[in-house]
C-alpha cells in the first residue's frame, strides 16, 4: 500500500477503506508518511469530504495512535466538550457536579484557540494547580475525587497533534471531517462511556451560522456513536458571552460564585444544567430527563458540586481553602474601572468575537504561540443583550495592566456593543438537541 495512491484516490473523490486510513495514520505516527503527504491528503479531504464510515475510521485510527485509558471504577466514565466560546466556564462547574452524581470525569481540556478562552488557561490562574500531572496522579484524582481537569498528555492521540500542526499551516483547519476526528480522537482515547457536546453557534463561535454548527454537531454525534461512545450534542447560543465575564482569573471567580450559589447568571445556569442532565441520561445515572435535571440541580444547590471542586483543586496542588477565599488567591489587575457607553440605550447585540479579541489584546490570550498570558486581565460585569445601559449602568468593567491598555480595551468593548431604543427578543441559550437517534 502506497501513501500516494491513497492520496490519489481521495483526490479523485473515492471513499477510503478503514484499512487504507489505518495505514496512513500509522505512517503519520511513525514517520513513514511524510508531512507533505499528510498535507496533500488533508487538502484532498478538505475539498472531497468523507463519508460517515470514513470519519469513524479516521477517528478510531487517530484514537489508537497512542495510549487509550481504561478505568476500573464503579460508575460511568463521562465527559463534556465545548467547541469554544467567550465567557464559557461550564467545564469548571460541570465536571465536579457530574462526579457528585456518581460519574467519573477524566476531563482532558485545551488551551485558548483564536478568540476563545481555554479551560487550562483558566486553571493556570489557580496557584499550584497542576494542569499537566503525571498519569498516576491523574488516575488517582479521578478515582478518589471523581473528576480531574487536565491537559492532553503526549501519549494520547499523537497522530492528532501531528496532523493538526500540518493543517494549521496548510489552510485545512476548517474541514468538518478533520475537526471531528481531531476532537473525538482525544476524547475517546480517555476511555469514555458517554460524552455530551456543547456546539456553539453565533458571533462568538467558530461555527457562526446555524447550518454550520448543525453540520458539525451531526458529524460529531454520528462519529462518536459509530466509534462506540454514546454521545449527544446541544447547540447553544454564542451571540453574547455565556457568562458576564471574559478573562482567565475572572472566569474562575465566576465559576466559584456559581458553585457557592452567589450571583448565578441565568444563561450560564441553563446551559450548565442542560449539559449536565444530558450527560447523566447518556451515562445511565438517571432514567429520564426530568430526574436527570433534578439530580444535577441538587448537586449544585446542595453544595456537593462545590465540595468536589474543592477536593479536585486541592488534589491537583491548589490551595486547600481556594473556594472559600478565591478572591484572595486569584491574581488581580493593576487597573480596574467601569466602561460607560457613549450614549444610553438597550443592548441590542454584542459582537462576541470582538470581546474575545479585546481580551487577547489586554494580554489575556496568545497572539503568538510563545506569548505569556496575564491571567488577571479581561472584563467582568458585562451587560447582557436586553440590558439598559447608561451613565449609571456601564457596559462592563475592564481589568488591565496599564491605563493605556484599559483605554484601548474600553474603546474595543464599546465598539462590540450595539445599542437601540427598544429591547430585542431574547432566545433560549439552548437552541437544539442532537441525540444518537437523530443521526442513526
Amino acid at each position: 500500500m502506497l501513501p500516494q495512491e491513497i492520496i490519489r484516490r481521495k483526490r479523485d473523490g473515492a471513499a477510503l477503506s478503514a484499512e487504507e486510513i489505518r495505514f496512513f495514520v500509522r505512517g503519520l505516527t511513525d514517520g513513514t508518511v511524510g508531512d507533505e503527504q499528510a498535507a496533500a491528503l488533508a487538502m484532498a479531504v478538505f475539498f472531497r469530504g468523507m463519508t460517515l464510515p470514513e470519519r469513524v475510521a479516521l477517528t478510531e485510527a487517530m484514537r489508537d495512535s497512542g495510549e487509550t485509558l481504561r478505568w476500573d471504577v464503579d460508575g460511568p466514565v463521562l465527559d463534556k466538550h465545548s467547541t469554544g466560546g467567550v465567557g464559557d466556564t461550564v467545564s469548571l462547574m460541570l465536571a465536579p457536579a457530574l462526579a457528585a452524581c456518581g460519574a467519573y470525569v477524566p476531563m482532558i481540556s485545551g488551551r485558548g484557540l483564536g478568540h476563545t478562552g481555554g479551560t487550562l488557561d483558566k486553571l493556570d490562574s489557580i496557584p499550584g494547580y497542576a494542569t499537566q500531572p503525571d498519569s498516576e496522579t491523574f488516575r488517582r484524582v479521578v478515582g478518589e475525587v471523581g473528576a480531574a481537569i487536565i491537559g492532553q498528555t503526549t501519549a494520547l492521540a499523537p497522530a492528532d497533534r501531528k496532523l493538526y500542526a500540518i493543517r494549521d499551516v496548510t489552510a485545512t483547519v476548517e474541514s468538518v471531517d478533520l475537526i471531528t476526528a481531531s476532537i473525538l480522537s482525544k476524547k475517546l482515547a480517555a476511555g469514555l462511556d458517554a460524552l455530551v457536546l456543547d456546539v456553539k453557534c453565533g458571533s462568538g463561535a467558530f461555527m457562526a451560522s446555524a447550518p454550520e454548527a448543525r453540520a458539525l454537531a451531526d458529524s460529531l454525534v454520528g462519529v462518536a456513536n459509530g466509534a462506540g461512545c454514546r454521545t449527544a450534542a446541544l447547540l447553544t447560543d454564542m451571540d453574547e458571552p455565556l457568562a458576564p465575564v471574559a478573562g482567565n482569573a475572572l472566569e474562575v471567580a465566576e465559576a466559584c460564585r456559581f458553585l457557592i450559589g452567589d450571583e448565578i447568571d441565568a444563561r450560564l445556569w441553563d446551559v450548565t444544567v442542560a449539559l449536565g442532565a444530558e450527560a447523566l441520561l447518556l451515562g445511565g445515572l438517571a432514567p429520564d430527563a426530568e430526574i436527570a435535571r433534578k439530580r444535577i440541580v441538587r448537586a449544585f444547590e446542595g453544595g456537593a458540586a462545590a465540595e468536589r471542586f474543592s477536593r479536585m483543586v486541592q488534589a491537583l496542588g491548589g490551595p486547600m481553602d481556594f473556594l472559600e477565599r478565591f478572591a484572595e488567591h486569584l491574581p488581580q489587575a493593576a487597573v480596574i474601572r467601569d466602561v460607560a457607553p457613549e450614549t444610553p440605550g438597550v443592548v441590542a447585540a454584542i459582537d462576541t468575537r470582538a470581546v474575545g479579541v479585546a481580551v487577547i489584546a489586554l494580554g489575556g490570550g496568545r497572539a503568538r504561540t510563545a506569548d505569556r498570558i496575564d491571567p488577571s486581565v479581561g472584563f467582568d460585569a458585562l451587560a447582557a443583550v436586553g440590558a439598559h445601559v447608561g451613565p449609571d449602568a456601564p457596559l462592563g468593567r475592564v481589568h488591565a495592566r496599564t491605563e493605556a491598555e484599559a483605554d484601548a480595551a474600553a474603546d474595543a468593548l464599546r465598539a462590540a456593543y450595539t445599542l437601540s431604543d427598544t429591547a430585542p427578543l431574547l432566545r433560549d441559550p439552548v437552541l437544539a438537541r442532537i441525540g444518537p437517534e437523530d443521526v442513526a
